[in-house]
């Protein structure tokens, strides 16, 4: 795996003939060393799972001769392609500014908090390159939700051309909610003996993000480029480079993130909040029998299984409770557990039928022993040394990483956000996941940095944006999530992880050498989520949503709406949906000027919306205005709701319920957001080489990087190119 990889890593540039016949040379290597991983992991592909969409069997032998054809082809074309190659690589050589771009996303990291630590002395690596480059602000996106923010960073464009307004969208046909990332269905033809579905093909998984990466444009003119957790990059993209996708990858079952916990107390184990369809998790009650614990761990749906059950892995677990230890049992597999410490990643095998195997890994966690017995599991990612299904480009990078590092974090939401938010978990757990997964992704980037010495070196850090979400209210004495809570001992845990990233940095820029350049952004910016907003309860007030019956209420996913009558509503965190003829399955809103007229009563009733004697929204931002007119446009939202600092969309409210309240105090842990007006949550952009530009937006980024290598901004972008001083440029 190591040599393969060695072959695959981008080789130096240089004008010489001499120079060119190594770089055919090498490439002639990459396929040979292609050829050898794809036979080595044959394994891999025994099976391939898409969540909820069920397995495809691959034969071993079908995979290897597939192996060999596409060996052999790509060893005959290999002289052209390098010729070719070697033409545009030189082109855009003499046009590039820098050699190499470290970019570093450090998400969710917010501009107040950074000066404010920057002037204390506690980030003394982001003052150094504020002082020698430049430190601005960095517009976000209309919504400002990370999604739709990343979006844009990789594409340059907004999201009319991106094709995603909120990590939810929804099914037009049934209002009922599904993934805006990416979508995922059965093969078409499967074939049925007994009691087994035999599929005769594969899932189908698609990304439904729009518009092209910029590091695919710079793939095609001979940069290589070096993209880690990136998010929206599920399924990977076929691109000159490597990658290793993020949010929105799901776990084994294929949620986004589903744990489970096992509990001998039958009040916690009553206690679940959400089902496996969307983001949470599931109870279950165990009891002891001769001093152990005999449960099994739910995996996913066996669709290869007439009735679709789920597949289970029995496992055991005895405790010494005078040693705070346990012995877990699982497979074949014996692990010592500790009180309130995680196990190592351990790999679990669910068969769904006989010769298939569909692997995952997962951490294990004794919350308690006395008085009742606790063991949280977290969500069972998939296992990166042998993925069900692609998770990176090539297939194969996920494997080499997992053997450099170990196994890793693959789901796209990998900080167990829902399992603290239901007291599953407490903040020390939370913590000690979140640091741990930083650590993981430290890990791989710095692989990458050493390997990589031209061309794009891109990262994404989630740590900084999951503990702000869930320990925002420690900045906040008052804040109404502190209720019941400790408020001291995690006082300083956002800024210890600012810390952290500006340590991050510093080594980055000790990795740099003449040539290079450094870029640390973020997506958006952070405030304090202390108070909710139903918009459909407001809705229905204002009788733009009506309801079947008089109890003014309606459940998850607007159980009880009659659409028939109903000219509006809302979910998700982004805004609000006109409910158009023509569009919606029951829409009753005339496009044109009906629905402009609806959009404009709904500005004027929310905009500047008290909740007594505070401002909760400051805006409503008609799409037509802050949106190009792009290809999707009119499939997203209508109005986008720009909430004070303090408020956001009610967890109600996002998931399409009717309270009878419009207002109410937000408790639980997840005490910080920014899905508020884009306006307060601006991102960071430090650079190391100065930037001049009055008001930098994320969606610049793009064809501000093509530019820096050479390559030619394509039409289609919307984002500008911002002024990058490079030495250079400073000299001419």
């Amino acid at each position: 795996m190591k040599t393969a990889w060695q072959a695959l890593s981008m080789l130096r540039s240089t004008a010489t003939g001499a120079a060119e016949m190594r770089h055919g040379q090498a490439d002639c290597a990459r396929h040979i060393a292609l050829l050898i991983a794809c036979c080595l992991l044959s394994e891999a592909a025994l099976a391939y799972v898409g969540p909820g969409a069920g397995f495809a069997l691959i034969g071993s032998f079908f995979g290897f001769i597939m192996a060999i054809l596409a060996g052999t082809v790509s060893l005959l074309i290999w002289p052209f392609r390098a010729i070719w190659r070697g033409i545009r690589r030189r082109r855009v050589l003499k046009k590039a500014r820098v050699k190499r771009l470290v970019v570093v996303g450090l998400d969710g990291f917010d501009p107040e908090l950074a000066q404010r630590w920057i002037a204390s002395g506690d980030l003394p690596n982001l003052k150094r390159l504020q002082e020698s480059g430049s430190f601005s602000r960095l517009r976000t996106t209309y919504p400002s939700i990370s999604p739709v923010a990343w979006s844009s960073f990789m594409t340059g464009v907004d999201p009319s051309r991106h094709n995603i307004f909120d990590f939810l969208d929804r099914d037009t046909r049934t209002y009922k909610p599904r993934l805006s990332s990416s979508d995922i269905s059965g093969p078409v033809r499967t074939m049925q003996v007994g009691n087994w579905v035999i599929p005769l093909g594969k899932p189908l998984i698609r990304n439904m993000r729009k518009s092209r990466a910029f590091w695919s444009i710079l793939g095609d003119h001979g940069v290589p480029c070096n993209i880690l957790r990136v998010p929206l990059t599920f399924p990977p993209e076929k691109f000159a480079g490597a990658m290793l996708s993020a949010m929105c990858v799901p776990d084994l079952r294929g949620t986004q993130g589903s744990f489970t916990y096992f509990t001998t107390s039958a009040e916690e184990a009553q206690q679940s909040e959400m089902s496996l369809e969307a983001t949470g998790g599931q109870r279950i009650l165990i009891h002891e029998e001769n001093g152990e614990y005999q449960a099994s761990l739910p995996g996913p749906d066996n669709s290869m299984e007439k009735h679709h059950k789920p597949l289970e892995l029995p496992f055991s677990i005895r405790l010494d409770r005078d040693k705070e230890s346990a012995v877990l049992k699982i497979g074949r597999q014996k692990h010592k557990l500790k009180l309130r410490e995680y196990s190592p990643w351990i790999r679990l095998t669910y068969s769904p039928m006989p010769g298939v195997k569909v692997f995952g890994i997962a951490r294990f966690y004794i919350t308690q022993m006395e008085p009742h017995f606790g063991l949280y599991v977290t969500p069972i990612n998939i296992d990166p040394g042998k993925p069900a299904f692609p998770i990176s480009w090539p297939t194969y990078y996920s494997v080499y990483l997992s053997k450099l590092i170990g196994q890793f974090a693959t789901l796209g939401l990998a900080e167990d956000t829902w399992a603290l938010n239901e007291r599953v978990i407490d903040e020390d757990a939370f913590l000690k996941q979140t640091l741990d997964h930083h650590n993981e992704r430290e890990k791989m980037f710095f692989n990458a940095l050493k390997k990589s010495r031209e061309g794009v070196v891109a990262c994404v850090f989630d740590g900084t944006d999951r503990l702000q979400h869930m320990f925002f209210r420690y900045l906040e004495e008052d804040h109404p999530a502190n209720a019941g809570k400790d408020t001291e001992k995690f006082k300083h845990a956002i800024r210890d992880m600012y810390i952290s990233a500006d340590d991050l940095v510093g080594r980055v820029m000790a990795e740099c050498r003449e040539g290079d350049a450094v870029m640390v952004i973020s997506d958006h910016g952070f405030q304090s989520f202390r108070r909710g907003v139903n918009l459909n309860s407001w809705l229905r007030d204002q009788g733009l949503l009506t309801l079947k019956d008089d109890t003014g209420l309606s459940g998850d996913w607007f159980d009880n709406v009659d659409w028939s009558k109903t000219k509006a509503y809302a979910f998700g965190l982004g805004g609000i949906y006109i409910n158009q003829s023509g569009r919606e399955a029951d829409g009753i809103v005339a496009p044109g000027a009906e629905c402009a007229a609806v959009k404009q009563q709904i500005i004027a009733g929310l905009t500047g919306l008290r909740d007594g004697d505070t401002v909760a929204i400051n805006d409503v931002f008609d799409v037509d205005r802050v949106h190009s007119e792009g290809p999707y446009r009119a499939a997203g939202l209508d109005l986008i709701v720009g909430y004070n600092k303090g408020y956001r969309a009610s967890w109600e409210g996002a998931t399409g319920q009717v309270t009878e309240a419009v207002f109410c105090d937000n408790t639980k842990s997840w005490s910080g957001d920014h899905c508020v007006d884009p306006r307060l949550v601006p991102g960071v952009l430090f650079s190391s080489l100065p930037i001049e530009a009055e008001d930098p937006g994320i969606m610049d980024m793009a064809p501000t990087i093509l530019t820096l290598f050479g390559v030619d901004v394509p039409q289609h972008m919307t984002g500008e190119t911002l002024q990058v001083q490079t030495p250079d440029s400073a000299t001419a």
